[in-house]
C-alpha cells in the first residue's frame, strides 16, 4: 500500500510538471507572436504616417500656415516616440524569452568595461568613478549581466549631469548565508521623491520630466526583467537632491560552484 501511494504521488509530480512545461511553452508562443504582431504589423501603419506627414512637410510646407506646420510637425515627433516605444516594448519582450547561460564572471572587468564604453560617450564629463578593486566573481549570464549592468550605470551617468562633481562609486558585499551577492551604484545626482518608489521599476513611468532628462523610464523595468532572468533582483532606494543607491542581487560563483559538487 505505502509503495502504491509513493508511485501515485511521483506520477503526480510528472504530470504537474508536464502541465507547467506546457504552459511555459504556450507562454513562450504567445510571446513570440506578440513580438512578431509589434515588429511587423504595427510598424507598416506608423511607417505610413512618418512617410506621408514628411511628403506633406516637403511638397506643401512652404505654402502651409505656421500653425499648420507645427501640427505636422508635432504628428511626426509623435509617430516617431511611438516607434521608440515600439523598440522599447520589443526588448522588454526578448529579455523574457533570450536564454540564459550562466558562467562565472569577473564583475570587476565587466563593470570597468561598461563604464569606458559610456564615458566614451561623453569624453567632455568630467566623472570621479570609484570602482571598489575587490569587486567579486559572480555566477551569471555575460550578455544579460551586461546589459544590466549598461542600465543600471547609464542612469547613474545621466542623473548626476547636472552635478559640478558628479560621482559614481560601485562596490560588493556578500549576503549572508544566501550565497549571493549585492552589487551597489551610489551616485550623488538628483535621486528621487521616496513617495513615487513603487512606481520606479514600472515600464514607461518617467520620475523627471523629459525637458529634465531624456529616455522612456524603460530602464531599470529592463534591469528588473534582466535580474529575474538570472535569478537575481534589484532594488533602489533614494530622496531628491540626494542621489541614488541601486542594488544589484546575483548569485556568487561560490554558490554555483557548491551547487555543482557531486552527491555523496
Amino acid at each position: 500500500m505505502q509503495m502504491a501511494a509513493t508511485d501515485a504521488l511521483a506520477l503526480d509530480a510528472q504530470q504537474r510538471i508536464r502541465r507547467l512545461e506546457a504552459e511555459l511553452a504556450a507562454l513562450q508562443a504567445e510571446m513570440r507572436e506578440f513580438t512578431y504582431t509589434v515588429s511587423h504589423d504595427l510598424r507598416a501603419p506608423l511607417r505610413h504616417i512618418l512617410s506621408y506627414v514628411q511628403l506633406v512637410q516637403e511638397d506643401a510646407g512652404p505654402q502651409l500656415a505656421e500653425e499648420v506646420q507645427g501640427f505636422l510637425a508635432t504628428i511626426a515627433d509623435s509617430a516617431a516616440h511611438l516607434g521608440l516605444l515600439m523598440d522599447a516594448l520589443l526588448d522588454l519582450s526578448r529579455v523574457g524569452t533570450a536564454p540564459v547561460n550562466p558562467t562565472p564572471i569577473a564583475l570587476h572587468g565587466l563593470v570597468q568595461q561598461t563604464r569606458e564604453a559610456l564615458q566614451a560617450r561623453q569624453p567632455a564629463r568630467a566623472i570621479e568613478w570609484r570602482i571598489a578593486p575587490d569587486l567579486p566573481q559572480v555566477h551569471a549570464d555575460p550578455v544579460l549581466l551586461q546589459q544590466a549592468l549598461q542600465h543600471i550605470l547609464d542612469n547613474a551617468v545621466k542623473f548626476t549631469r547636472h552635478q559640478e562633481r558628479a560621482c559614481i562609486e560601485v562596490f560588493a558585499q556578500p549576503v549572508p548565508g544566501a550565497g549571493q551577492v549585492a552589487l551597489h551604484v551610489q551616485d550623488n545626482g538628483v535621486g528621487y521623491n521616496p513617495a513615487l518608489q513603487a512606481r520606479l521599476f514600472q515600464p514607461f513611468q518617467r520620475l523627471h520630466s523629459a525637458r529634465q532628462f531624456e529616455g522612456l523610464g524603460m530602464g531599470l523595468a529592463l534591469t528588473r526583467k534582466l535580474a529575474q532572468r538570472m535569478g537575481g533582483a534589484v532594488s533602489a532606494e533614494g530622496a531628491a537632491d540626494a542621489g541614488c543607491r541601486v542594488r544589484l542581487l546575483l548569485n556568487g560563483a561560490a554558490q554555483a560552484t557548491a551547487g555543482n559538487e557531486p552527491q555523496r
